[in-house]
């Protein structure tokens, strides 16, 4: 049988959530591009006032560097965010209650 330490339990924990978010932030940037969000020139400079806390805590989360990275990441994601949300809860009610759903 063999031992993992509680080091390299964490350590691999900490490279796959790693690993994962490297991977959703490279898939997020490829779907803004195929739809004309990125890629094209960068004429637009955008500039604001925000806690340097908030500013680090999602670099980290992203495991970005650069506040181009975080931007052109959060800004992306805005952007192809879909309205699932919104439409289920928009369908509340629109099932009849005596339905048979065979469960």
């Amino acid at each position: 049988m063999r031992k993992c330490s509680f080091a390299t339990r964490t350590r691999t924990s900490t490279e796959t959530k790693e690993h994962i978010a490297l991977k959703r932030n490279r898939l997020v940037l490829e779907q803004a591009r195929a739809v004309g969000l990125l890629g094209g020139a960068k004429k637009t400079r955008l500039s604001g006032r925000v806690p340097a806390g908030l500013i680090e805590a999602a670099k980290k989360r992203a495991h970005v560097s650069s506040d181009t990275e975080l931007l052109e990441l959060a800004l992306s994601r805005l952007a192809l965010e879909d309205d699932f949300g919104a439409r289920l809860v928009r369908r509340k009610g629109s099932v009849p209650a005596d339905i048979d759903l065979a469960i």
